[in-house]
């Protein structure tokens, strides 16, 4: 029997890269599964969009589990579209357990001051209005049941740590973990715990794919090549964070709330 039998859980940005490693680790543990993704390009991001094909490969892995899967096209940014998905959820499953807020973007310049009005703004709507936006949609679906809960915030280690060139980012991100300490402290009371997952480097197309990496490293190589994880491995696999999101979803972390937890390879200590 798995950890989450029985439950249903939400995964946003699932159409690849750590949503789709957490959507299937969900049901491999024994979760029906709610995914959605924006399965396009954003106009400002370097990154090649997920497709409407990568969320039906996410799905039809979800479903490889014997577990039942929701997908669909939503853009995090579109409260409406995310409480008429949230109301589709419920009519589908009659209960939401848990959520997980994953999707994201990540854009840099030279210094603050030198990037575009534009990315600043589609950064922190994306990262951080929009993971708002989805638990303004689910959190009401979630308390609806009066079983508790658990939700996990994707945060990053440059929430916690600056990442020079990356001030959109490390700002938004940073924002998140007060996200989750504000939502902890209100949803205590019903039993629905929040956390934040903190990840290093982890392989996945936003990091290695349309050249953000390659521009950050020409931007600021001498902090990149500074930083060095402790343990003996450069990016992660996305499993490594889906193993923390979910602990900290399971009940085998029924007393932790409140928490930043950083999955980094020992980045933040050294």
């Amino acid at each position: 029997m798995g950890k989450l039998e029985g439950k249903v859980a939400v995964v946003s940005g699932a159409a690849r890269g750590q949503g789709r490693s957490h959507a299937a680790t969900l049901a491999r543990e024994g979760a029906d599964v709610v995914i959605f993704d924006l399965c396009d390009t954003l106009s400002t991001a370097l990154t090649p969009g997920a497709t409407e094909s990568d969320l039906r490969e996410t799905a039809a892995i979800v479903e490889s589990y014997d577990r039942r899967c929701l997908a669909a096209t939503v853009d995090a940014r579109d409260l409406a579209g995310l409480q008429a998905f949230a109301d589709q959820a419920m009519t589908e499953f009659g209960r939401i357990d848990l959520l997980a807020v994953n999707h994201g973007m990540w854009t840099v310049a030279a210094n603050s001051w030198e990037l575009d009005e534009a990315a600043w703004q589609e950064s922190l709507d994306v990262l951080l209005t929009g993971a708002w936006k989805v638990t303004k949609a689910f959190i009401p679906k979630i308390l609806q049941g009066g079983r508790g809960g658990s939700i996990v915030l994707t945060s990053s280690i440059n929430g916690l740590r600056p990442q020079p060139s990356g001030v959109a980012y490390s700002a938004s991100k940073a924002g998140v973990l007060n996200l989750m300490k504000v939502l902890a402290w209100e949803l205590g009371e019903f039993d629905v715990r929040v956390n934040a997952v903190c990840p290093g480097g982890v392989d996945t197309q936003m990091v290695t794919g349309g050249g953000t990496l390659e521009k950050a490293l020409s931007l600021r190589g001498d902090y990149h090549n500074t930083v060095r994880n402790r343990l003996k491995i450069e990016l992660m696999p996305p499993q490594a964070i889906s193993d923390a999101v979910l602990w900290l979803l399971s009940s085998d972390a029924r007393y932790v709330t409140g928490v930043e937890l950083p999955v980094d390879a020992g980045w933040l200590t050294f």
